[in-house]
C-alpha cells in the first residue's frame, strides 16, 4: 500500500511538471493576440460562457477521447474537413449548432495553436490575462497617476505677491518723499493707496501684462480649439467597450473594420451588432433595453427570428407593438414603457425632422480632426503594428469611450519622434537598404518615424 502510495505520488507531481514543461514554451501574450483577432467575435472571453460558440475553457480534455490535440488542431483549422471525416466530436458540436459553420483558420500555425491553447487555459483557471491591478484600493483621488489641481496654490501666491508688490511701492514712495524733504526742506503730502496704484507706472505696467498675458490666452485657446480631450457624451445606445473589448475580449478590428484596410475606422452597422445579438437578446447589464435599440433600428423582429418586411413602410407605433411584446416577454423589469420611450429617443431627432424610427443609429462622434489634417487609419495599424489603445486609451476598461488624448499637432509630432518603426518582416519598408543594413550589423538598434520623413510637415498637411 505504502509503495502504491507513493508510486501515485511521484505520478502526480511527474504529470504536473510536463504541464508546467508545456505552458513555459507557450507564448501567452501571442495567444491572446490570435484569440483577440480570430475568436473572441464567437466565443466568450471568460472561457465559460456560451455565446455563438461553445465555451472553450478545458476544451483540449473534451478531445481526449476524439483523436486529442491532432483532431482539434485539424478541428481549428478547417471544421468542415473534419465533419466531413466523420470525427464523432465534430459532428456532435456541428449538430449542437444548428450546423453553423465555423470560420476556417488555415492561416494558424501549429504554434499560433499551441499559444490560443495556453491562453485560454489560463484564464479559464485564473481570469483575465494579465492579471488586472487595483491600485490604492481602487482607485479615488490620489490614486497613482492622478494630477493634483493646484489652482488654489497659484490663486494664493498670486495674492501674496500682489500684496508684497503693494508694499514695496509704498516703500518706494517713501524713500523719495524722503529724499525730497532732504534735498528741499519741504515735507510733501502723503499720497494715499489710490494714488500710489493709480500713477503712470503701475497703469503702464498693467496694461503691458494684460497684453502679454491676454496674448498667451488667445494664442493657447486658439491651439485647443477643435480639441477634445476628456470629451465623453452621452450616446443613444448605452454601448459598453468595457464589457465588449474588455470582458468578452472582441478584437477591435472585427467592429470597425475599417481600421486595416482604409483612411477611416468606420462607425459599424447594426449588420455587425447582429453577428452576435441575433443569439445574445438580452444584455448582461440592461437586459433588453439597449439591444431592442439594435433591433429597432434595423428591423429585426426578435420574437419571430425574422427581418421584417416592408420595415420602412410601418408606423412608429406598430413598430413599437412588436417591441413591447418581445420586452414584456423577456425584461426582468417593468420599465415596458420606459424602455419603449428608450426607442423613440435614441433613434428618433424632432430637431432635424427626423420621426421615423426605422433607419441608422445616430452614434455621436468622439474624435474629430480639423479639415486640413490628413490621418490615415490603416497606415498606422497595418503597415505601423499599432494598437488602437495607443491613441485611444484603454478602451476595454471604458464603459462610456472617451477622448483619450489630445491629438494635437505636438502630442503627434512627439510620438513620430520617439515611435521606432517595425522594420523586421514588414514589406511596406523593404525599400529602405540602408538601414536595413545598418540594423543587420549592429551599428543601429532602431528606425523611428521622424528618420523616414514622420515629421515632414507635407505627411500629414498637402
Amino acid at each position: 500500500m505504502r509503495y502504491k502510495f507513493w508510486n501515485h505520488r511521484m505520478l502526480f507531481v511527474f504529470v504536473l511538471a510536463i504541464s508546467s514543461l508545456s505552458l513555459m514554451g507557450q507564448d501567452l501574450d501571442a495567444g491572446k493576440k490570435v484569440f483577440r483577432a480570430n475568436c473572441a467575435a464567437c466565443h466568450a472571453g471568460d472561457m465559460k460562457t456560451k455565446l455563438t460558440g461553445p465555451a472553450l475553457g478545458d476544451v483540449q480534455s473534451r478531445w481526449a477521447d476524439y483523436g486529442g490535440d491532432e483532431a482539434l488542431y485539424s478541428w481549428i483549422r478547417n471544421s468542415q474537413a473534419l465533419v466531413g471525416e466523420g470525427n464523432e466530436r465534430a459532428v456532435q458540436i456541428y449538430e449542437e449548432y444548428n450546423k453553423s459553420v465555423m470560420t476556417s483558420f488555415l492561416n494558424l500555425s501549429d504554434d499560433d495553436i499551441a499559444n490560443l491553447l495556453g491562453y485560454i487555459d489560463i484564464v479559464y483557471q485564473n481570469g483575465p490575462y494579465p492579471p488586472v491591478v487595483v491600485e490604492n484600493g481602487g482607485g479615488g483621488n490620489g490614486g497613482a497617476g492622478t494630477p493634483k489641481d493646484n489652482t488654489w496654490l497659484y490663486i494664493g501666491l498670486a495674492v501674496v505677491l500682489t500684496l508684497l508688490a503693494l508694499v514695496l511701492m509704498r516703500i518706494v514712495a517713501n524713500l523719495k518723499d524722503m529724499i525730497l524733504v532732504k534735498e528741499t526742506g519741504k515735507e510733501p503730502e502723503p499720497k494715499t493707496l489710490y494714488q500710489t496704484i493709480t500713477n503712470s507706472g503701475v497703469i503702464n505696467f498693467a496694461i503691458f501684462a494684460l497684453v502679454i498675458f491676454g496674448g498667451y490666452y488667445t494664442v493657447s485657446q486658439a491651439i485647443d480649439l477643435g480639441r477634445q480631450q476628456g470629451y465623453q457624451p452621452i450616446q443613444p445606445i448605452k454601448f459598453s467597450h468595457k464589457t465588449h473589448a474588455g470582458t468578452q475580449q472582441i478584437d477591435c478590428q472585427y467592429c470597425h473594420d475599417g481600421a486595416r484596410r482604409s483612411k477611416h475606422s468606420v462607425i459599424p452597422a447594426a449588420n455587425t451588432c447582429m453577428n452576435c445579438h441575433k443569439a445574445i437578446k438580452v444584455g448582461s447589464t440592461y437586459g433588453t433595453a439597449e439591444i431592442s435599440k439594435i433591433y429597432a433600428s434595423i428591423g429585426y423582429d426578435p420574437n419571430k427570428d425574422l427581418y421584417i418586411p416592408d420595415y420602412d413602410e410601418m408606423s412608429n407605433e406598430d413598430i413599437l407593438k412588436i417591441y413591447e411584446k418581445w420586452i414584456t416577454e423577456n425584461s426582468e423589469t417593468d420599465d415596458v414603457e420606459e424602455q419603449l420611450e428608450g426607442i423613440m429617443a435614441a433613434l428618433t431627432n424632432e430637431e432635424l425632422g427626423d420621426d421615423k424610427i426605422a433607419g441608422p443609429i445616430n452614434w455621436t462622434r468622439v474624435y474629430n480632426l480639423p479639415d486640413h489634417v490628413y490621418f490615415n487609419h490603416s497606415q498606422h495599424v497595418t503597415v505601423g503594428k499599432l494598437e488602437c489603445q495607443t491613441c485611444h486609451g484603454p478602451v476595454e476598461e471604458m464603459d462610456v469611450v472617451k477622448a483619450h488624448v489630445p491629438l494635437s499637432m505636438g502630442w503627434c509630432v512627439n510620438c513620430h519622434r520617439k515611435t521606432e518603426v517595425q522594420f523586421a518582416g514588414n514589406e511596406y519598408y523593404k525599400d529602405y537598404e540602408l538601414y536595413h543594413q545598418q540594423l543587420e550589423d549592429g551599428t543601429r538598434t532602431g528606425v523611428t518615424v521622424e528618420e523616414i520623413g514622420g515629421t515632414e510637415c507635407q505627411k500629414c498637411h498637402y
